[in-house]
């Protein structure tokens, strides 16, 4: 019967309040229990109780907040992968020819180079290799001990170095593009036993190409 009468007391409380949430008062005195809106007399044992409000009839219970994931959750998303950077090449200039091709290496290595293909010598060939102490004699002369050979190596050659500057990221990505249409192009007309070192090349100017968007 206690327990009746504490169900009953309950149902009534939630009945007659606005539908939010109350606090209720559980009153003890004389081995008597007793809920109220309003607080304890003075002499009797008081507890509070906090109510939820019901939902209302036909109306569908409020779904729970989804609770929020830590960054630290096993499941969070990686971050992002970092674009490749940009590649990076220099333009070069041949000292010889004035040809101009493309390099990764910005300091070429100086070397020799024959001094009449620089343009350095204009004076008539008589002059040149008319004398004894002409800067290059022909075999058979120098066969019999004539002509100057320390001016063969010292003075016809000379040590020359390519002339190079960085291209831009987009020179740069425009000579790989020209690079891999042709090496495609040289693949598409080997034999298949060629192929290798181009297909190898074709793998490597992809890789570049990747930071070319």
């Amino acid at each position: 019967m206690h327990g009746a009468r504490v169900l009953l007391a309950f149902a009534a409380l939630t009945a007659i309040g606005p539908v939010a949430a109350q606090t209720v008062y559980k009153c003890q005195a004389g081995g008597q229990t007793i809920y109220q809106q309003a607080p304890c007399t003075k002499g009797q044992h008081q507890q509070t109780i906090e109510l939820q409000p019901p939902a209302p009839s036909g109306a569908v219970a409020p779904m729970p907040a989804a609770p929020v994931r830590s960054v630290a959750d096993d499941d969070a998303a990686p971050p992002p992968v970092p674009a490749a950077p940009p590649p990076i090449l220099y333009g070069c200039i041949r000292a010889t020819d004035g040809k101009a091709y493309t390099s990764a290496n910005g300091q070429p290595e100086p070397y020799l180079a024959p001094l009449g293909v620089l343009g350095a010598i204009s004076q008539p060939l008589a002059d040149t290799y008319g004398s004894r102490d002409a800067a290059i004699a022909s075999a058979p002369e120098l066969n019999r001990g004539k002509g100057n050979a320390a001016a063969v190596a010292t003075s016809n050659y000379v040590w020359v170095r390519d002339q190079c500057r960085q291209l831009s990221p987009a020179e740069a990505c425009r000579a790989l593009r020209d690079d891999a249409d042709s090496n495609q192009r040289a693949i598409r007309n080997a034999f298949k036993s060629e192929r290798g070192p181009l297909e190898a090349k074709d793998a490597a100017l992809r890789g570049q190409l990747a930071g070319c968007g």
